[in-house]
């Protein structure tokens, strides 16, 4: 009987042991609560010792931790829909505050995320959509996360940074925005075809201008010298016939052989005695 009581009395008190001794990692920090009522809050990591059946510990992180919130549509100030995606980061700096208020770390990063829900559509809300794609981003995160800071410090939070990933059209707007400036490239293109057919025609209009010009003027100078040619000719003719009247009617003599005579299939039927071949009759080309 002793033996058991000795090992009963062994085992409550190694329980007892166990059940008054927790820890405290690098990245927690913890309240101790003595029936529900706070008695201290650690911050430093270690060994530590509490009441058993008295006293429980809460362990709440003490890391940035990182908090997404589900992407948005927002209207801006020039009433274009944003489809907004931003995330912030945040740590417990009053573990009490925070245990009293919210409970819990999910708790208290859900009631993060409707505070930046909030106060991301108070913001933009009040900008156009272009300063949002200018050097006036930063400038918005940093009011939007001093804007939440004022509501996560009642329950014990610190925002450290908020950041915009994603500021966007939604998914209709942005494909009615593509249609339209596809239509408008469509136009200018028809445009500028049409421009460069006119321009084209008016090319070729003052090409053929240009040419028939040029033909007329080629034709009056050859009309010209030819002309001249002819006049030329005459006067050489008329000139060699007043020089040697023979030898100018042997000429034509021979000018009307050879047009005569010109085809294979001519066929001539002349008396011996004709005018016709009366050079033939002297080598000399005289008369009989």
């Amino acid at each position: 009987m002793n033996f058991f009581l000795k090992t009963a009395l062994i085992v409550g008190a190694l329980f007892l042991g166990i059940s008054s001794v927790f820890t405290v990692t690098e990245v927690e920090q913890a309240l101790v609560l003595q029936l529900g009522e706070h008695k201290k809050t650690i911050r430093e990591p270690g060994l530590y010792f509490k009441l058993p059946f008295v006293q429980n510990v809460i362990f709440l992180d003490k890391r940035i931790l990182n908090l997404d919130v589900p992407s948005q549509e927002i209207i801006a100030s020039d009433q274009k829909r944003l489809v907004v995606d931003a995330i912030a980061r945040f740590k417990i700096i009053d573990p009490l505050l925070t245990y009293q208020t919210r409970g819990n770390e999910a708790n208290a990063a859900q009631a993060l995320a409707t505070l930046l829900s909030s106060n991301l559509r108070e913001v933009l809300g009040r900008e156009e959509f272009i300063t949002l794609l200018s050097g006036e981003r930063a400038n918005l995160m940093t009011r939007i996360r001093d804007g939440v800071n004022l509501g996560a410090a009642t329950f014990g939070i610190e925002i450290v940074d908020v950041r915009i990933r994603r500021a966007d059209l939604p998914e209709a707007n942005s494909q009615a925005i593509y249609t339209r400036m596809n239509t408008e490239r469509e136009r200018e293109a028809r445009e500028t075809r049409a421009e460069g057919g006119e321009q084209a025609l008016r090319i070729r209009a003052e090409a053929e201008r240009e040419r028939t010009i040029l033909l007329a003027e080629a034709e009056r100078d050859s009309q010209i010298l030819r002309g001249e040619g002819d006049s030329e000719a005459v006067r050489i003719f008329a000139e060699s016939f007043g020089r040697d009247i023979e030898f100018f009617e042997f000429y034509r003599t021979m000018q009307a052989y050879r047009k005569a005579l010109n085809n294979d299939d001519t066929t001539l039927v002349l008396s011996p005695n004709s005018e016709f071949f009366k050079f033939l009759d002297s080598m000399y080309g005289n008369k009989k």
